[in-house]
């Protein structure tokens, strides 16, 4: 996945994804993949909240997140969640 993300003024993160005809394909595999990446960021609610920022996310599914499971979606958006943790911090020192 590519990972699009802008602060934001308001009191909560918006959250929206993509998936392209072009780069995914038919509509169930577009389907498949959001609701991929919607679950991915459900189950990092807690984590997503610890981050003092708010932003704006926009996630672009890609061909290969059909290729594995769903824990390697959840992963994925875990380390980016751990960069943007670690550049807040870098940014308030």
């Amino acid at each position: 996945m590519t990972a699009f993300i802008s602060p934001n003024d308001l009191q909560h993160h918006r959250f929206g994804i993509t998936a392209s005809r072009k780069a995914i394909g038919n509509a169930v595999e577009r389907n498949r993949s959001k609701r991929l990446l919607r679950e991915a960021f459900r189950q990092s609610g807690g984590t997503v909240d610890d981050i003092k920022v708010k932003y704006d996310w926009v996630l672009n599914a890609r061909r290969s997140l059909l290729k594995v499971k769903a824990i390697a979606a959840l992963e994925e958006f875990q380390r980016i969640l751990t960069r943007v943790r670690n550049d807040e911090r870098n940014d308030q020192a």
